[in-house]
């Protein structure tokens, strides 16, 4: 499932952004914006995790993320399935960026990135607070209120929001 390339592909530095994006938030897109502001290249790893049913397939989630970075030259989506920290070692890429909404989320993402160190010694991780107004928002909270008809579009992208619509109408 992974796409075949490798960081030294690309100029300069490179990042890995990583998550199940389903469906992709307003969060993510600020998290994609910052990491291509600090880095040359963001790559934007989505998650197939065959434990969890996700709402929406791995390619409808790569496709999604893709409009949405359109206007952002220096992001690529890929998909991939496995442990980040063999992709990372496979791509060559050794800075993860995550965003962090609360303590909770620096905890769990703490010890993630003490395992993933383990299992890649040369790859890092940075942590990023999210901006202020995007703290509350996750997949999870977006996937519930589409589930009650509420408005999305102060949660999600303009460019996500059809695809997100129709997987929850009737």
């Amino acid at each position: 499932m992974t796409e075949l390339f490798h960081a030294s592909d690309y100029p300069g530095t490179c990042c890995l952004y990583p998550g199940s994006f389903d469906p992709v938030t307003l969060g993510h897109m600020d998290m994609i914006r910052r990491a291509a502001g600090m880095f040359d290249t963001v790559v934007v790893g989505v998650l197939h995790n065959p434990e969890k049913q996700g709402c929406f397939p791995v390619e409808k989630r790569v496709e999604m993320l893709r409009r949405c970075c359109e206007e952002i030259p220096n992001v690529r989506v890929i998909a991939y399935g496995g442990l980040l920290a063999e992709l990372t070692r496979e791509t060559g890429i050794r800075v993860v960026v995550r965003g962090i909404r609360g303590a909770a989320d620096l905890a769990s993402e703490t010890t993630m990135a003490h395992i993933n160190h383990r299992l890649n010694p040369a790859l890092e991780t940075i942590f990023l607070p999210a901006s202020p107004g995007a703290e509350d928002i996750s997949a999870s909270m977006v996937r519930q209120l589409a589930q009650f008809g509420a408005d999305l579009s102060p949660f999600v992208p303009s460019q996500a929001l059809p695809d997100i619509l129709a997987a929850f109408r009737p």
